[in-house]
């Protein structure tokens, strides 16, 4: 992402209500010492048990004669449950982020979960690993009259360390008129209602760096201001203000008109195929979730007239997981026909968890987060339909891991068309938090698989970082034909970001920056080519289409390193990209060209893009 700046003022973005914000120049990123890392304590009081669901039975280790493992039960102390009789709320909100706010590689992980019903002035601070949502059907169920708000004090008006947060399902009735959601990667804002405006920048304008929205309405204006790219998905917005390098929109009511490079917006008037993620509801007295039904040529949102389209589970029908659960334990879970709900924690896996049955969903609460030990993958599923990942962290451990999300097995060629695989805000990380190695982060051989919201990150600030401490060679392979990409984040790895090698794919905004950390020139050398283009699509593919896509470069070890192209593809009729860009931040390594041997070079010190409309 985006580095910081060294100054403790960050930028100061246009105010006005023009269509450009200054462009920041942006400083090496400061890493966070040892207030970030720090581990909050448990919090109690709060939690709340599914009401209609079995108690939690002794849990067996899994293996041969392991009784059978029981679905539903206590959602665990780290979910706080609110009604609006609840007392206290405002303070247990205050605990909760005094101790999430500048935990970045912490441990603790909550879900903030509202009973549908109104709540009085209210201020929900997120930090680091909160998720905040409703529990209604319709986020008009659950209204706030008072912010979410994040911001950016912890890092001096700094928001672009602000990720692993969010909020869904909710109404918020903003006390100011506008609510602000200043954040970076990783934090994605879905479902909601703001009746008002959004303000996604810090206070003071300072550095920011996000974004995703999706499902959303927002009465008002949406404000961006120094926020360097977004985008929004099948959504209704009452105006956007402005752009600095990469807004991009696709099936959104009200959205800018289409104008890249100037202003920077890449409009799309429907999404091609979207499903949107599931999410835990109250049906009464009982917990239940609900797994919205696939859309195409989706324009819009999907609540607000009457009943969503989907189906719901009973909570029965899921495993509720708790940090301690081995994968011996959730593999037999999932072996008997439960799904997974993963309440907030870390949980270490020493063999991957094995998703071998068609429409299991694997749903997180509050960042639940993956870490495989000994080199195992985290989560492998089989060619099956109608799979659903969403809302967990994948941590790499210290032994490199091949892969760690397998979708599809090598040489998957079922037809999905009908019920997609869907991988939605899960994330990757790979050092920050310790030592980490995977080869390839994401690996997707299934067709018609919908990746929908990932920010794959091999980290370049925080603990166990360097060229080879934290090595890894590719964020995002694709093998599988027909995958679409909505809202791709990729930054950092040694090699390819993305390698895109299926047939017929589709990318609708994709953000990335190349590694920080190359040592000089030669370790970046591919072949006679200056540098590992941040998206490739390889030559054997014939048909493939990407919009709004950026690739920055930051090379703070050896400024001199110059990267060819941001993107390689073959160059036939059937292959097209639409508004690219690549920017050199602050004069840190430059780019020849844009795509392939076409776009001008940047140059000097002064972050300007250099952009591409339409290749070939």
């Amino acid at each position: 992402m985006p580095p910081s700046s060294d100054s403790s003022s960050g930028s100061s973005a246009a105010r006005s209500s023009g269509t450009s914000a200054a462009r920041p120049v942006p400083g090496r990123r400061t890493v966070l010492g040892a207030a970030a890392a720090a581990v909050p304590t448990a919090l109690v009081g709060m939690s709340a048990p599914a009401s209609a669901a079995p108690a939690r039975r002794p849990r067996p280790t899994g293996g041969d004669g392991a009784q059978d493992l029981p679905g539903g039960g206590d959602l665990g102390p780290n979910v706080i449950v609110f009604d609006p009789a609840t007392p206290g709320i405002q303070a247990k909100l205050d605990e909760i982020f005094r101790q999430q706010e500048s935990a970045q590689f912490g441990s603790g992980r909550y879900a903030l979960l509202f009973k549908p019903g109104t709540y009085q002035g209210l201020n929900a601070q997120l930090g680091f690993y909160t998720s905040i949502a409703g529990l209604g059907l319709s986020p008009d169920d659950t209204t706030i009259n008072g912010d979410v708000t994040v911001d950016a004090g912890w890092f001096d008006g700094n928001a672009t360390q602000n990720f692993w947060r969010s909020a869904e399902n909710l109404a918020l009735v903003p006390v100011s008129g506008t609510n602000r959601w200043a954040v970076a990667q990783a934090a994605p804002f879905r479902r909601m209602h703001v009746r008002g405006g959004l303000n996604l920048s810090p206070a003071g304008y300072g550095w920011a760096s996000g974004g995703y929205i999706a499902d959303s309405r927002i009465d008002g204006q949406v404000g961006p201001y120094s926020q360097q790219q977004w985008y929004t998905r099948d959504s209704a917005v009452g105006g956007w203000l402005n752009g600095v390098w990469n807004m991009v929109f696709s099936g959104v009511e009200g959205a800018p008109g289409q104008s890249f490079p100037e202003p920077p917006y890449t409009t799309l008037n429907t999404t091609p195929i979207s499903r949107e993620k599931p999410f835990l509801y109250l049906d009464g007295a009982d917990y239940r979730v609900f797994l919205p039904e696939k859309r195409t040529a989706a324009r819009g949102v999907t609540w607000g007239n009457g009943t969503p389209r989907g189906t719901s589970l009973p909570l029965s029908q899921f495993y509720v997981a708790r940090p301690g659960d081995s994968a011996a334990t959730l593999n037999q879970a999932l072996g008997q026909g439960l799904h997974l709900l993963l309440t907030p924690g870390v949980y270490h896996l020493d063999q991957p968890l094995k998703v071998d049955r068609a429409g299991t969903v694997v749903l997180g609460l509050g960042y639940a987060t993956l870490v495989p030990e000994g080199g195992a993958t985290a989560v492998r599923v089989a060619d099956v339909d109608g799979v659903r990942l969403a809302g967990f962290l994948v941590d790499a451990g210290p032994t490199n891991s091949e892969t760690l999300v397998e979708v599809g097995p090598r040489g998957a060629s079922a037809d999905h068309s009908a019920n997609p695989i869907t991988v939605q805000d899960v994330f990757v990380r790979i050092g920050g938090s310790g030592a980490g190695k995977a080869t390839t982060s994401i690996v997707v051989n299934s067709r018609h698989t919908i990746v929908d919201h990932t920010w794959v990150w091999r980290a370049d600030h925080g603990t166990g970082v360097g060229w080879e401490t934290n090595r890894a060679d590719y964020g995002v392979v694709v093998n599988g034909d027909d995958v679409l990409a909505t809202g791709l984040f990729v930054e950092h790895f040694n090699k390819y970001d993305v390698q895109w090698n299926g047939q017929r794919g589709r990318t609708i905004f994709f953000q990335n920056e190349k590694a920080y950390d190359a040592p000089n020139q030669a370790a970046i050398q591919n072949g006679s080519i200056k540098g590992y283009a941040a998206y490739k699509v390889a030559d054997s593919v014939t048909s493939h289409e990407a919009w709004g896509l950026g690739s920055y470069c930051y090379y703070n070890v050896d400024p001199t390193i110059v990267q060819h192209h941001g993107f390689a593809a073959p160059n036939t009729s059937g292959v097209k990209f639409h508004d690219v860009l690549v920017v050199s931040l602050g004069g840190n390594g430059q780019y020849e060209r844009v795509i392939n041997d076409t776009g001008s070079p940047t140059s000097g010190t002064s972050t300007t893009p250099s952009t591409v409309v339409s290749y070939p």
